[in-house]
């Protein structure tokens, strides 16, 4: 066996569907699908994992892929979990770590969900594919698009760092480029796929990016020893990377290979974009949309995310919080972590180090 994958799931009605034919959202509330695995089937320990390249497919018994012959790969995975005792002691911290995803296939996390996502859908017969983006995910999901010999079109703000244009349009992806937001993107993807062959893969528009993303943190798990740390701190948009986390380690507590108590998640956004962080604050199950967002950390820049209410029950179930960052704060960071530890961090990561002195301080 080499996946356990069963079947899709809506989180909000709780409806199923066959993961052997291509899904988007659930048919009866329009909410993002899950993908199930029937985890009394895994069949390895995890001390098998030792022997595995070190590539995020060491998982695939975890990962929705049926068949090898079906991956899409860079060499993607297994990323360094770098201590960094100088920053943390300017924190006032014992121990910190920075999970350095910088170093994936296009030059970020992005990889992980375009990985798995893309060789998902080449084995669900898929051959055209679309989607919005603020920049990073539109180039990793060209890139891997090219590698598996399928149609990609991305449509993005004109206002998107530049250098995402020139990877999107290398890969040869169709580049669209909206006088708009993220959302303005997605409506115009929407509209052109409709009707067509295109598959829609916009964040959470389907189920299999989530599943690279989860990724990180079986990682996690794995490059601490199987115990967690206290805290979890992640920079969020449209939310992903936050809740593949807490969805990973759910699986791997339900396997009997994660011991101690689960980290508290903390979601970081900008001060000009902090929808998700308001709705925290009012308690509210899920957010509204932000009106006119200005940041600089514009990987972030998500007025309205599809699975807000997600990633609010993440923060929720693990007593976690969220919290909201200036760009002067950020910038100043990124900054700081150069010459404390050599790092450079975009300002989406540093966010997660302003986030992490307002926790200690308070």
């Amino acid at each position: 066996m080499f996946s356990a994958l069963s079947h899709l799931e809506c989180p909000r009605c709780a409806a199923t569907y066959d993961a052997g034919i291509r899904q988007g959202l659930c048919h009866g509330c329009a909410a993002p699908l899950l993908a199930r695995y029937d985890l009394s089937s895994v069949p390895i320990r995890r001390s098998a994992l030792a022997g595995r390249a070190p590539d995020l497919w060491r998982y695939h018994e975890l990962l929705p892929v049926s068949a090898p012959e079906h991956i899409v790969s860079l060499g993607e995975g297994m990323t360094p979990l770098l201590a960094v005792p100088r920053l943390a002691s300017s924190l006032g911290l014992s121990r910190l770590w920075v999970k350095d995803d910088g170093l994936l296939p296009t030059g970020s996390f992005k990889a992980r969900g375009a990985s798995v996502g893309v060789s998902r859908a080449r084995e669900l017969g898929v051959r055209a594919m679309a989607m919005p983006t603020n920049g990073n995910a539109g180039a990793a999901w060209s890139a891997y698009a090219a590698r598996a010999g399928l149609d990609m079109l991305v449509a993005m703000p004109v206002d998107a760092p530049a250098i995402t244009r020139v990877e999107i349009v290398a890969a040869g992806g169709w580049l669209v480029l909206i006088d708009g937001l993220i959302s303005d993107a997605g409506r115009l993807v929407s509209a052109a796929v409709a009707g067509t062959e295109w598959f829609d893969v916009g964040t959470l528009k389907e189920p299999y990016r989530i599943e690279g993303k989860k990724t990180m943190g079986f990682e996690l798990a794995e490059q601490l020893g199987w115990r967690m740390p206290d805290v979890v701190v992640y920079p969020t948009g449209g939310g992903v990377g936050l809740i593949g986390i807490v969805k990973a380690l759910g699986e791997l507590v339900t396997l009997g290979w994660l011991h101690g108590p689960l980290p508290r998640m903390v979601c970081v956004q900008a001060a000009g974009c902090a929808p998700i962080v308001r709705a925290f604050d009012a308690g509210a199950a899920e957010s509204e949309p932000w009106a006119d967002p200005r940041t600089v950390a514009f990987g972030i820049t998500v007025p309205k995310a599809l699975g807000d209410f997600l990633v609010l029950s993440a923060l929720y179930d693990t007593d976690g919080t969220a919290l909201a960052v200036t760009d002067e704060d950020l910038l100043a960071d990124v900054a700081l972590v150069g010459r404390l530890e050599g790092l450079l961090l975009c300002p989406e990561g540093a966010a997660t180090v302003t986030a992490t002195r307002s926790l200690v301080e308070s």
